[in-house]
């Protein structure tokens, strides 16, 4: 059933909505690496070279998709919020054929133009750059599947269902890895076969996606003359989402900075940072769930027009938060040099890598209380200041790296020591806007427009 969350204790459903979204992310991470392991064991290290080379590429698409469909996913969880279902469906309806048509736009802007990025914008090396440019064409085709499953999962997390795309997730998970291991150890298709099963394993999530949509929820259930595309809902969707999609497509841009002062230290430090960085991945997870959750949850509680829920909800969160990231921060402080040489990282590298993901651990603090108010600002229609938040931060570890690594009593270890000062300014600038209160006067203006 669909889940409201203007009712009952807030951080229980706080905590009951996060679960199935933290273990979505975690799945997902899981199954990159899994995904890693076999094309670099069975095709080989220049096979997983161009599939990372492919990286920063994926990312782009990816944040199109993730933060315009994060922005349908806050509409629709406001007017479920608010009661309004005749104006949810056809928000609904609009949201999914803009998305459907952003995937194939997609597809043809990465097949026709991947070779050229590739080659002079990101620097490819030559060796790399036909197996590269092959993935990436493949992958493409299958775009509109990656785009229709992020708005089929938004639509769903909007009504307060966040345990469907769970599944969904693992469908695609299995699928992916099972076809990695045909095409790419039996079939020895290489960086084709692998990109051909994560196309097929994307098809099958949104087709269950939307099979499950239309039958569990009555509401979602169109006959073909009943979906409707209206250009206000729609551009209100790109309006809405478009703060969120610019957000994740700085973050891919500013890490490019960073990886290139990571790479002027040399081969150990360039294994460390790619150790470290999987790692901090796994680390900040439960914010970034409960960023996911604040944000439908806030959405929601602002549609009914509880602002005291709102209110109360942020701080059930902000403690949530803090406590899973303090117990976070133990264990990895203490078990950072086992963690890390789990990794077959060489003795040099493994120095770098301990330090780093120390530092992050003690650096989860400011960032455990202050990331998944993002969440607040989005679902409260202030997504610009929330994407204001996230590229200061990062521009502040890509400035600070370079400004200070060259004081000798710094040098190579603002790799990490850049994590305080972003997530420093991220903690300072948040809390004062949300004690400000304008972000509370948006969500107002919203729902009077309603």
């Amino acid at each position: 059933m669909n889940r409201s969350l203007t009712e009952g204790t807030p951080w229980k459903d706080i905590l009951s909505f996060m679960f199935p979204v933290f273990a979505g992310l975690l799945l997902q991470q899981l199954y990159n690496t899994v995904d890693t392991i076999i094309v670099g064991n069975f095709a080989g290290e220049a096979s997983l070279a161009a599939v990372g080379a492919c990286g920063v590429l994926i990312m782009a698409f990816l944040a199109l998709a993730n933060g315009f469909s994060a922005g349908a996913c806050i509409l629709i969880a406001q007017l479920f919020g608010a009661g309004k279902s005749d104006q949810m469906r056809k928000q609904a309806s609009s949201s999914i054929l803009l998305m459907l048509g952003m995937g194939v736009l997609a597809t043809f802007v990465g097949i026709f133009t991947s070779g050229f990025v590739l080659e002079h914008i990101m620097a490819t090396p030559v060796n790399l750059l036909e197996m590269a440019s092959a993935y990436f064409k493949v992958y493409a085709v299958g775009m509109i599947f990656g785009f229709g499953y992020n708005i089929i999962a938004a639509v769903l997390r909007g009504i307060g269902d966040s345990k469907a795309t769970l599944y969904f997730l693992l469908i695609a998970s299995v699928i992916n890895v099972l076809l990695d291991i045909l095409f790419v150890y039996n079939m020895k298709m290489g960086v084709v076969g692998a990109a051909i099963a994560t196309d097929i394993a994307q098809a099958a999530s949104f087709i269950a996606g939307i099979i499950y949509m239309m039958k569990k929820y009555p509401m979602f259930h169109w006959k073909f003359s009943e979906w409707t595309f209206e250009p206000a809902l729609a551009k209100l969707s790109l309006k809405m989402g478009f703060p969120m999609a610019l957000q994740q497509f700085m973050v891919s841009v500013g890490f490019t900075f960073i990886q290139r002062a990571v790479n002027s230290y040399g081969e150990a430090m360039t294994a460390s940072f790619s150790v470290a960085q999987k790692v901090e991945t796994y680390m900040i997870l439960p914010a970034n769930a409960l960023m996911t959750t604040q944000g439908t949850y806030t959405a929601q509680n602002i549609g009914a027009g509880k602002l005291d829920r709102v209110m109360t909800g942020a701080k059930h969160t902000v403690i949530l938060s803090e406590i899973i990231s303090i117990c976070i921060l133990l264990v990895v402080y203490i078990f950072a040099e086992p963690i890390v040489t789990a990794f077959g990282l060489g003795e040099e590298a493994v120095s770098y890598c301990t330090a780093h993901v120390r530092c992050v651990a003690v650096c989860l603090i400011p960032f455990a209380s202050y990331f998944p108010m993002l969440g607040l600002f989005q679902g409260a229609n202030d997504a610009l200041y929330a994407t204001f938040v996230a590229t200061s931060a990062l521009a502040v570890r890509v400035i600070s790296t370079y400004a200070l690594q060259g004081i000798p009593a710094i040098g190579h270890r603002m790799v990490w020591w850049n994590t305080l000062f972003g997530w420093g300014i991220g903690f300072i600038i948040t809390w004062i806007h949300f004690f400000r209160g304008k972000w509370k006067k948006k969500s107002l203006l919203s729902t009077s427009k309603e």
